[in-house]
């Protein structure tokens, strides 16, 4: 049976891919995801999936997919494909593929980010690894379902989702069409998250907790230090402290190495601002931001409750601090004036560790290993939104990407074909494996 329908869906129809490729990514400039400067209108990206896929629809074709255009805000549509099986309530779904693309500017690129070009076995543009490259093959998949017509006991759904990459506008994609349960009979089945890279099962995610400590000291001229309060320096140090006191709270976690994470949890700076100001002048204030890139093994709300308290507890004790020099201080006694730290916090999300017992991972290894010749599960700390909210409402979310890590969000990016053929032949044997 499974040989049969692996036969019957074959390999992936290279010129058909490479085409509406080409229309997908010619609409990449128009979904950049950044705003309140760039909304995406993920409809652009619709029109060709529809193209392709509604002659073969029961609305507007002969069947036999159902197609669900589904929007909440206008020209910034989902698309809910299904093509039925004959057993009730046996299902299998690949989701996530996002058609909003990150920015790009075109004079960082050494090609045009907005337009596929192809050199050799790469293809190239903004969205062809995220995720655009996954949108117009899990599209090639669905289009060849339909027309080869094979007689299935599982109902395959592709789910096209808006607004990924940015989520700073709620209620746009994939949480709105869980919040409306227009998604929960693929808890039935295995979920396949189609939006990461390398061809292998990524396994485990990261959480992310995004933080601004806004330092507040004294403004005063540099000559006369001693009578300033250096945010600057506070800042240092009580990020210093916070950090160590984050690793011994949060250490590296016996499941990581199960899972393969490059990384433990790590909480670190990666901006710095402060109001402006002359070379000889101590600023009166500084905010420092960063992120949490957590485990899945911890807890964010726990990590943001310890790094408040961390904060806290430094405000009350601020002199106890470590100072830079013989007139460094964060107090001034004689004027009542002491520094200050706050802290804030930005959405968070959590990471996911997938389900190593489950069908789905079971089916994902072994269809990758026979068409990629190996598996080798990894994990990493960067974050994919949505996912652990899928996997709390009970889904049995797996993922997997068939595009480049090394391109993943850079200038210059693109996907190979042949990755992309291989791809498909993945998603063939799990449909077909799941027939068993």
């Amino acid at each position: 049976m499974a040989a049969a329908i692996e036969e019957t869906l074959g390999e992936l129809n290279k010129d058909s891919f490479v085409s509406l490729l080409t229309k997908i990514i010619g609409e990449s400039k128009y979904v950049q995801n950044n705003p309140p400067e760039l909304i995406p209108e993920e409809d652009r990206v619709v029109k060709h999936v529809l193209d392709s896929l509604l002659p073969y629809s029961t609305t507007s074709g002969g069947g036999p997919l159902i197609v669900n255009h589904v929007s909440y805000f206008p020209r910034r549509g989902n698309l809910i494909v299904e093509y039925p099986g004959t057993e009730p309530g046996k299902i299998l779904s690949f989701v996530g593929m996002h058609m909003d693309v990150v920015t790009a500017n075109p004079n960082d690129w050494e090609f045009d980010p907005f337009s596929l070009s192809i050199d050799g076995d790469k293809l190239r543009g903004r969205g062809t690894t995220d995720c655009l490259g996954h949108v117009a093959l899990v599209t090639e998949l669905m289009k060849r379902l339909a027309e080869t017509k094979p007689k299935l006991k599982s109902t395959v759904v592709a789910v096209f989702i808006a607004s990924e990459e940015n989520s700073t506008i709620t209620g746009v994609g994939v949480d709105a069409l869980v919040r409306d349960r227009l998604l929960d009979k693929l808890k039935g089945g295995p979920l396949f998250w189609i939006d990461t890279a390398d061809k292998q099962p990524c396994i485990g995610t990261g959480g992310m907790i995004p933080w601004k400590l806004h330092v507040t000291g004294k403004l005063f001229h540099s000559g006369l230090a001693h009578k300033a309060i250096n945010p600057l320096e506070l800042a240092m140090e009580s990020l210093k402290e916070i950090q160590s006191r984050f690793y011994k709270d949060f250490p590296p976690h016996p499941k990581e190495e199960v899972y393969g994470f490059a990384t433990p949890s790590t909480m670190k700076p990666t901006q710095w601002s402060y109001p402006g100001g002359g070379i000889n002048q101590i600023p009166a204030e500084c905010t420092i931001s960063g992120d949490v890139r957590l485990t899945p093994f911890y807890n964010v709300s726990d990590v943001k409750n310890k790094l408040q308290e961390y904060v806290d507890d430094m405000n009350e004790n601020i002199e106890k601090l470590d100072r830079r020099g013989p007139v460094s201080k964060y107090c001034l006694p004689d004027e009542n004036m002491k520094g200050s730290l706050t802290l804030t916090f930005e959405e968070a999300m959590s990471g996911v560790a997938c389900d190593l017992d489950s069908r789905g991972f079971h089916v994902l290894c072994k269809a990758t290993e026979k068409v990629v010749g190996h598996v080798k599960p990894y994990s990493i700390t960067g974050s994919l939104p949505l996912i652990r909210e899928l996997q709390d409402e009970g889904f049995d979310v797996q993922t997997a990407g068939y595009g480049l890590m090394a391109t993943y969000h850079a200038k210059n990016e693109y996907c190979l074909l042949t990755d992309m053929c291989q791809g498909y032949r993945v998603f063939v044997s799990i449909i077909a494996q799941l027939e068993s």
